[in-house]
């Protein structure tokens, strides 16, 4: 099983399911338990936790689900020769994870504010450490890779964006359902006596309101913004990073409705919106086949340019910020 071992990942995971199950308390105990109209409660009731339910289900995935990582170490002598390279094309190493790297493919990465590095020397300009501001927490290269959500505590990749798609869309679902039911009841509270809109004291019932609407408008903004980004990175087949770096597309673009249903595993289904079906999308074959190789046939840097220079007329590049 894929996952994690971040402390600040875990956290926020464990923050987001907290939030959720906080919304759905102030929703039955507070605002619907206490309703005299029984068809509204009941149709309220299942909608929201249908929709919450689904929300953590897509999480859950997200977070547990392999975002397409290269094998560790496969820069070997024997995996190089599987690809059958044609004279001029590039190969790219991960000087981090010693991987040789598929196309679109980046390291994992998070970044903090620069430290600067104080120069002992008069007359000498400080240093800048990049190892002080950039980190990797999958420590992998991930196919696609879109960026590192630490709400879900994993990289957004080729293998989890459905799921992550699907956790935005549902948890923007649950935020405006919730704001909608907020305003009745405060409508209905002013109509009728507080002390029986609901079973707790009126004060109580204000706070826990105002903090599920403040809650739930915070992360409907957040989670309608992150959905469209990611729609629109699939329909533009262009990940996060990629537009980030103003990056040239070297691949065929896949985009709108194919780019779609290669995201989500076929043509359009009510498995789509299923975060329990599984991806069937076409993967890079020598990614998908290679084996992680012992530390010791690992090749240098030095030993692959060699092996290249000999055999065939290869570019071999080195990425070092990627």
């Amino acid at each position: 099983m894929w996952f994690i071992r971040d402390g600040c990942g875990i956290a926020c995971a464990v923050v987001t399911w907290m939030l959720v199950f906080y919304a759905d308390f102030v929703v039955l105990l507070v605002m619907l338990v206490p309703s005299r109209d029984y068809v509204y409660s009941v149709i309220n009731g299942t909608l929201f936790n249908t929709l919450a339910f689904l929300a953590l289900a897509s999480h859950f995935r997200a977070m547990l689900t392999d975002p397409g990582a290269v094998p560790k170490g496969n820069a070997t002598k024997e995996f190089i020769e599987s690809l059958q390279l044609k004279p001029g094309q590039v190969v790219y190493k991960c000087p981090k994870c010693c991987s040789i790297k598929p196309d679109r493919a980046h390291h994992c990465s998070l970044f903090v504010p620069q430290t600067p590095v104080k120069s002992c020397v008069p007359g000498v300009k400080s240093a800048v450490n990049k190892d002080l501001y950039s980190f990797s927490v999958c420590k992998r290269c991930i196919r696609k890779m879109d960026h590192h959500c630490p709400w879900v505590n994993n990289c957004v990749g080729e293998n989890n964006q459905k799921y992550f798609v699907l956790f935005t869309m549902y948890i923007a679902l649950i935020s405006l359902h919730a704001l909608i039911m907020v305003g009745f009841h405060f409508l209905y509270c002013f109509e009728e006596d507080w002390t029986k809109c609901s079973s707790f004291s009126p004060p109580t019932t204000v706070i826990l309101l105002i903090l599920l609407c403040f809650e739930a408008l915070l992360f409907l903004i957040f989670t309608s913004v992150m959905f469209g980004t990611q729609v629109h990175s699939i329909c533009t087949d262009e990940t996060g990073i990629e537009r980030l770096k103003n990056q040239k597309p070297t691949w065929e673009k896949i985009s709108g409705w194919e780019g779609m249903k290669l995201a989500f595993g076929g043509a359009f289904s009510l498995g789509w919106f299923n975060p329990f079906s599984n991806l069937n999308c076409e993967r890079p074959a020598p990614a998908e086949a290679a084996a992680a190789a012992p530390a010791s046939e690992i090749l240098t840097q030095e030993e692959i340019e060699q092996f290249l220079a000999r055999d065939v007329a290869i570019q071999l590049e080195l990425v070092e910020n990627d």
